[in-house]
């Protein structure tokens, strides 16, 4: 039986990382040749006799720095690396930081991003849908009246963003102020998170210094047509499976009453929970939670007026589907440290897979994030807006927190191996 169960487990994380390097390979195409995947798959005629093989500006420094990371791993796992290479490599893997120092730090750069960035919310720049959406409808919301100005729909799926900025208003003069403070929590957050993951303080300040260089994220963080409310109510959910768990359910729920767009999140929150070191129990407590948190917001949808997040639908479109790959790559550019090091991510963490750590989880994640862009443009008029990928920054960390699991260092780095494997589970 254990066998039988240990081949299970060994099918779906080989499985989940083939699909996974897949989609990021046909994600990270237009990074080498912008027009190939348009031209080849996407329907898209010879307009103006585009080359489809004509490299962009970041063929050179992908392909380069790729191949350099892949030829150092195999050599790395041959044994055939300089010591004075191996040696830092080593030292980075059982780092630690003491938790006096770590606070230390952590206020550094939280104070540090703070004061750099405090003077945004006194600029006056805005996204076009603030004034074109977002700033009508916050001057005539009310708690119990939320419908849009444009007679579109009552969107529930932003409520909670509009009780927080209508706060902010009133308690900082400014609707950016508390969507400010929303920002430095999903720093905390994501420290935490990677934290309690990897059982290493020095991980988490890997994964929160990942996410303050990221430029998604620094063009995001006083937004007020789209705020990262949504992304730290769903980091705060995952972070309580591991202690307050029966309250995960509640902040996934204040996250689709964020931003709809949580609610797709909800398959990769049953398989974190399934990867979850707590017990059987707790899973199912928790799982039966999640189910009737979610039961609940259908009949909320059902027998009331309000909707979550309308989309225009559409036939599918497969050209669209393909142009949500490129989408992908127009926004990742705002962030060279994802486009080149996304692979390579991918690769190690299913390398430690087979250690009891939630790689698994996070490229689940990775793999969700990156093929929501063109499902949506394959299904609907809405646009690819780059603040949607703030998640995959953030799983994006956490996956090079993990990396730095205390854990990575019990056994060799190696592939998943059936025989060893067994070997463990009879033990």
């Amino acid at each position: 039986m254990e066998i039988i169960k240990f081949r299970v487990k060994f099918s779906i994380s080989h499985a989940l990382f083939l699909i996974t390097i897949l989609v990021a390979i046909i994600s990270l195409m237009p990074a080498v040749f912008p027009a190939l995947i348009l031209r080849s798959l996407g329907g898209l005629d010879d307009h103006m006799g585009v080359n489809p093989f004509e490299t962009s500006s970041w063929f050179a420094k992908f392909l380069i720095i790729n191949a350099a990371i892949f030829g150092m791993t195999m050599l790395y796992f041959k044994n055939k690396l300089p010591k004075f290479i191996v040696k830092p490599i080593k030292f980075l893997f059982n780092f630690e930081t003491s938790s006096q120092i770590t606070f230390l730090v952590m206020a550094i750069l939280i104070g540090t991003y703070t004061s750099f960035h405090v003077g945004d919310l006194f600029t006056n720049k805005f996204e076009p849908d603030y004034y074109g959406i977002f700033k009508p409808w916050l001057e005539s919301f009310t708690i119990t009246h939320f419908h849009e100005p444009s007679g579109l729909n009552d969107d529930i799926g932003h409520y909670l963003q509009l009780v927080f900025e209508t706060l902010s208003m009133k308690i900082f003069g400014n609707y950016k102020g508390i969507p400010f403070v929303i920002s430095i929590v999903l720093l905390v957050l994501t420290y935490l998170v990677t934290w309690k993951l990897s059982k290493k303080r020095f991980a988490g300040i890997i994964a929160t210094v990942i996410l303050l260089q990221s430029g998604i994220f620094l063009s995001y963080d006083t937004s007020v047509s789209y705020t990262n409310l949504w992304m730290m109510f769903y980091l705060l959910s995952i972070y309580l499976t591991y202690g307050k768990w029966f309250l995960s359910p509640v902040a996934f729920f204040a996250g689709i009453f964020s931003k709809g767009l949580t609610l797709t999140f909800f398959p990769m929150t049953l398989f974190f929970i399934y990867k979850s070191e707590i017990k059987k129990r707790t899973k199912l407590y928790l799982v039966v939670g999640y189910f009737i948190t979610i039961a609940f917001l259908f009949v909320l949808l059902s027998v009331t007026d309000v909707h979550l997040n309308p989309v225009s639908e559409k036939k599918f479109s497969l050209h669209d589907f393909w142009s949500g790959f490129n989408a992908f790559y127009s926004s990742a550019q705002l962030d060279g440290l994802v486009l080149i090091f996304l692979l390579p991510l991918i690769v190690g963490l299913f390398l430690i897979s087979k250690q009891k750590v939630h790689a698994d989880s996070i490229i689940f994640f990775i793999m969700t994030v990156l093929l929501f862009g063109p499902f949506l443009s394959a299904f609907s008029d809405n646009q690819n807006v780059p603040y949607r990928y703030v998640c995959l920054i953030i799983f994006f960390a956490i996956g090079v927190g993990l990396l730095l699991s205390k854990r990575i260092n019990e056994q060799p780095a190696q592939f998943p191996s059936l025989h060893k494997a067994r070997h463990q589970d009879v033990e």
